[in-house]
């Protein structure tokens, strides 16, 4: 088991390695033994009250339990996940939840299980079965946790009476790529975060401070924000680079055909040189991927801010759209392992901090957007112009000049020279404004105010309906559903964006 821990460790070295457990006599207090030895914060989830549970463990087990609920950064009993029998609340269900809380919450499961199918309902092989296929009955909606993002480390463990000899072997369970690659993003985040700077202003009204949940998803936001827009001003560097190497490539290469200049052929080379290194930087760099997902966490847990703030039990993770869990799998795991913890207190106006917040920002978004439209447009159009402009210029001279239709009109000592001016000037010129319209394309400015102008008009009715049916649980569940799938639409339309040679 420490084995399997410190591989874990090793994988992850920016992240910081948490065990999740309900401390139960077994299995679980083992596990717990093992994140001591290795120096690994504990958060208890238990199924009844500390006092009520210890009833449950042997005179032997249960100085164990009290040291490790002393030793644990958080000890709670587990929420209920899935609606309470109408029979009440037993024992069985109680262990029940506290095993969907374990398994819906945590990046990797570590399971010590003899591979026996479940009696009760309530053990780890139903535990196993939350985590790999998600078969519960969450209250609303569904489960988003599956096989596909949450992995389970199976380490075989025979139970006292049995004769298996195989004990301690392990098998990793679920999409192990797939885990792989959320457990290398949120290293790379984590990596990225501690480079940056936490210090900000905070979104919600002063008196927070006291929930520190609250806290860490507001400071992860502000940091994921920060990361977002160092790699928005890369990716788009990258693009306006790529745009000025192509229509100097195309310049460079009239030069050599037309002009017969034979050295731009190495300029054209060392062009089409500085294009594929632009190119390369951002696949290095990353900068595209990280600027969309980077931007995705800084708004999901925003809305998963605002949810706490507002003294709900929504968890963000459970409105994101399947498009959004398959894409940003890290993400959902991100939301998930930080809503860890108790149900939020007391229940705060999220009016004026989240609703007219957001419509101010969405007003003025808008009017930026406008402008930057409003340049594109006018830039495009321009060169559009020159390049009609130059076309019949063109016409004309060879109408005049070059006896296109009727003998030369008007004597050119070289006809031949300006005709090459032309044609290279209408070639350079017919390339810039297909390369500006293309970089101005991928920002994507016309959807992005649409979006703005929209999400405006949303605020302004879920004020009037806040103000007409009070906060409720419903109005709530519509703002964080509208917000997340508006910031699903803005990260699928922008991950058509990414830089390439093509451009």
């Amino acid at each position: 088991m420490k084995a399997e821990l410190e591989k874990l460790r090793a994988l992850c070295p920016h992240s910081p390695l948490v065990m999740l457990s309900s401390l139960a006599e077994g299995a679980d207090l083992l596990c717990a033994d093992a994140a001591e030895d290795l120096n690994l914060p504990l958060i208890a989830v238990l199924p009844r009250e500390r006092t009520d549970y210890e009833r449950d463990f042997s005179p032997e087990a249960v100085a164990r339990f009290a040291h490790h609920c002393e030793r644990a950064v958080q000890v709670f009993v587990s929420p209920n996940t899935e609606p309470p029998p109408p029979d009440g609340v037993s024992r069985a269900y109680a262990f029940r939840q506290a095993g969907i809380y374990v398994a819906a919450h945590c990046h990797i499961l570590l399971a010590l299980w003899d591979g026996e199918p479940g009696k009760y309902g309530c053990g780890t092989a139903e535990a196993v079965d939350f985590a790999l296929n998600g078969s519960y009955d969450p209250a609303p909606g569904m489960s988003p946790r599956s096989g596909s993002n949450e992995a389970v480390i199976h380490i075989f463990t025979p139970r006292a009476e049995s004769t298996e000899k195989t004990a301690g072997a392990v098998a990793v369970l679920g999409n192990r790529e797939a885990v792989g690659d959320i457990l290398r993003k949120t290293d790379d985040f984590n990596q990225n975060a501690s480079k940056v700077s936490s210090e900000g202003n905070s979104r919600l009204p002063a008196g927070h401070d006291g929930d520190p949940a609250l806290k860490k998803m507001e400071t992860i936001s502000r940091v994921a924000g920060k990361l977002s827009r160092q790699n928005a001003r890369r990716y788009r560097r990258v693009l306006s680079l790529l745009a000025v190497a192509s229509a100097l490539v195309t310049f460079a290469f009239l030069m050599y055909d037309e002009a017969q200049a034979i050295w731009m052929i190495l300029v054209c080379g060392v062009m089409l040189l500085g294009a594929w290194g632009c190119q390369r930087y951002a696949v290095r760099s990353d900068c595209h991927r990280r600027y969309i997902e980077y931007r995705a966490l800084a708004e999901c847990l925003r809305v998963q801010t605002y949810l706490r703030y507002a003294g709900s039990g929504i968890q963000a993770s459970g409105l994101l759209s399947w498009t959004q869990q398959e894409e940003t799998a890290w993400i959902l795991d991100a939301l998930c392992a930080l809503t860890i913890g108790k149900v939020p207190g007391e229940p705060h106006d999220i009016r004026s901090c989240w609703v007219e917040a957001q419509r101010e920002y969405h007003r003025k978004a808008s009017g930026r957007a406008g402008e930057k439209l409003a340049v594109s447009d006018r830039t495009v159009r321009f060169a559009l112009l020159l390049s009609v402009g130059l076309y019949l210029l063109g016409v004309g001279y060879e109408l005049l000049c070059g006896g296109l239709i009727f003998r030369p009109t008007v004597t050119v000592a070289d006809v031949e020279l300006w005709r090459t001016v032309l044609k290279i000037l209408m070639g350079t010129i017919s390339a810039v404004t297909l390369f500006v319209a293309n970089y101005y394309g991928r920002l994507s400015l016309p959807r992005t105010l649409s979006d703005h102008q929209k999400m405006e008009r949303f605020y302004a009715r879920m004020a009037a309906e806040i103000e007409k049916c009070g906060q409720t649980e419903t109005v709530l569940t519509v703002l964080a559903r509208e917000e997340l799938t508006e910031n699903g639409n803005w990260c699928s339309y922008q991950r058509d964006n990414k830089p390439d040679l093509s451009l």
